[in-house]
């Protein structure tokens, strides 16, 4: 029973769980939405690519995906110089890596599936000033992150609003004190983009595993039913 009742938690998703005190963002998803999740791609490449890798990702499964052309692909998403059979590797060395930011960025490749689409939106949002840590900012949903926040010239820059619990300081919400070249409705469309891509990166056959488990399902059904009449047929002589 505790295996089952273990089972069953590790089943829920991660996204439903808030991150601390921090109640998540809720991610408006569309895997169907192929133009959402090529936009998102080329801000993935523009703005994390730099330090965070796909590896399980290639250029040419995403033309073939999003049922783009390659060249498109090419031209507008992956970065110069890289052959449409190309994982989505980044440029930086480990070596750069450690010294910069004193560990080696994270591989995003299956980033929504351990995280969760909420989490990840909510992480993108989260960010605010922080003079005190290296790259002059922190995160309300990763406390004492280190990453910068590479999307501030996007959407401004955030203060933390802090109010008293229980004696101690946390944050009531984020304020913009310096809007950034996007509004707040462009930058919530932007980041729902990225963020609808990391998601179709994480498990691409997604939609085709939706598709066929509804046959699978009623081919179980079926099954039953004449496993079930079956039954009957070969007892039906011997309870009687």
């Amino acid at each position: 029973m505790k295996n089952f009742i273990y089972t069953l938690l590790l089943l829920l998703p991660i996204s439903t769980f808030a991150a601390g005190n921090v109640v998540l963002k809720r991610a408006d998803v569309d895997l169907e939405d192929f133009t959402s999740i090529q936009k998102g791609a080329k801000h993935y490449v523009q703005y994390c690519l730099g330090c965070h890798s796909a590896k399980y990702m290639r250029y040419k499964r995403i033309a073939m995906d999003l049922e783009i052309d390659e060249d498109i692909v090419l031209n507008e998403i992956a970065p110069e110089g890289a052959n449409i059979y190309d994982p989505m590797l980044t440029a930086m060395n480990e070596h750069d890596s450690k010294k910069w930011f004193g560990v080696n960025p994270p591989d995003l490749s299956l980033i929504s599936r351990v995280r969760g689409a909420d989490w990840l939106y909510t992480y993108l949002k989260g960010f605010y000033t922080d003079k005190s840590k290296p790259f002059g900012s922190n995160n309300t949903v990763f406390k004492d992150v280190g990453m910068p926040n590479v999307l501030w010239q996007l959407q401004g820059e955030q203060t933390a609003v802090m109010e008293q619990s229980h004696g101690e300081d946390v944050i009531s919400f984020l304020k913009i004190e310096k809007k950034g070249s996007l509004s707040d409705r462009e930058f919530d469309q932007f980041v729902t983009e990225l963020v609808n891509f990391l998601v179709y990166v994480g498990e691409p056959i997604q939609l085709e595993r939706q598709r066929l488990g509804k046959y699978v399902l009623l081919y179980l059904l079926m099954f039953g039913v004449i496993a079930y009449l079956l039954k009957k047929e070969y007892w039906k002589n011997i309870t009687h």
